[in-house]
């Protein structure tokens, strides 16, 4: 029997209010993340993909709007879920957040050990279900788990390969590295014992040589542990280091998904061939996209990338079209066979 998928997103729609009207940012996006699998989330800058991981984590900005559709984790529809107990249960604790820039996300003024401790104190995968909470200022922390905490902490820590992981703990954030933050970040997303992790282009502020080092430790950690991973980025050498499975948004939808060989090898949306095609080759050649992404505030009916599409019909024009395929899922009237995918 085949197990059911961590996550499902299922038709999902989100818009922004501006002053020019509102923008679609999603519009009826679906994706499914199986347990245990890394998929990459792929597309240019403001195709969405980090509006859908901030919908999943619950952390949108104010002028957004959930105009419909599902976020299905584990079976529950987050959406339709209590805030308390999305709050309590799942943000934080079942999924977590690696953010691009880790240096943000800590307290300067205070110290690691405080940070991870006070995170474990409300998060911990020991936290009892009936543990009394009296406010952030008054609810102790039972000192039985505080020692287990402390000391899973400190292996988590020796795990991501951080040197004398105790004396860490005394030391403030700006004292450590940019990738020794990130490595920090990575610890403390699975010292709760999540599902799922959601890394926001998690290496783009590190050098190369780091990046490829905290790929290889995020990949390794998580199939260690059996966490899926949603990794958004734009970077397709990321995508192809760490990713199983990859989805393409564009403009607010998604246009296709596959395992990261076949989508690297034979992409069939139009859309994802001249993405590839527009990264350099061997000899530094690479070949131009053209054209500019839409408007969300007034985007095209039907297929988003008609406009920008040599392949386009009048019936990419008029409705979007439906996901056809298993395994690689495509949305496109006129999909590229293999054969035309390397031309």
């Amino acid at each position: 029997m085949t197990a059911s998928p961590l996550l499902e997103v299922r038709d999902l729609r989100i818009s922004f209010a501006t002053d020019q009207g509102a923008a679609r940012v999603l519009d009826g996006v679906n994706l499914t993340l199986q347990r245990s699998a890394i998929m990459g989330l792929v597309g240019e800058s403001g195709c969405g993909k980090t509006t859908l991981a901030r919908a999943i984590l619950g952390i949108l900005p104010p002028n957004a709007r959930n105009d419909g559709g599902a976020i299905r984790f584990d079976g529950q529809d987050l959406l339709a879920m209590d805030r308390a107990a999305f709050s309590r249960d799942v943000k934080g604790r079942r999924i977590v957040f690696v953010p691009q820039d880790p240096y943000s996300s800590f307290n300067p003024l205070f110290r690691i050990g405080q940070q991870i401790m006070e995170l474990m104190k409300w998060k911990s995968p020991r936290r009892a279900p009936g543990e009394r909470s009296l406010g952030a200022l008054l609810t102790s922390y039972p000192r039985a788990r505080y020692r287990a905490d402390r000391a899973a902490a400190i292996a988590m820590l020796r795990e991501v390969q951080l040197p004398d992981p105790e004396q860490a703990l005394a030391k403030l954030p700006g004292e450590f590295s940019g990738g020794q933050r990130q490595r920090l970040m990575i610890a403390m997303s699975l010292m709760t014992e999540p599902d799922l992790i959601i890394a926001d282009e998690p290496t783009t502020a590190l050098d190369v040589t780091i990046q490829a080092q905290i790929l290889k430790l995020l990949r390794r950690l998580a199939k260690d542990r059996g966490v899926s991973v949603l990794l958004t980025t734009h970077d397709m050498g990321t995508a192809y280091e760490i990713c199983d499975e990859i989805t393409v948004m564009y403009a607010g939808q998604e246009v296709e998904t596959a395992p990261v060989d076949e989508f690297f090898a034979a992409p069939r949306h139009p859309y994802t061939a001249g993405l590839l095609a527009s990264l350099p080759g061997a000899k530094g050649e690479a070949l131009e996209l053209g054209g500019e992404p839409p408007s969300l505030v007034r985007a095209p009916k039907g297929c988003r990338f008609h406009p920008r599409c040599k392949r386009a019909t009048d019936e990419c024009a008029r409705t979007r079209p439906a996901a056809t395929g298993m395994g690689h899922v495509v949305r496109c009237y006129h999909p590229l066979v293999p054969a035309q995918a390397m031309t």
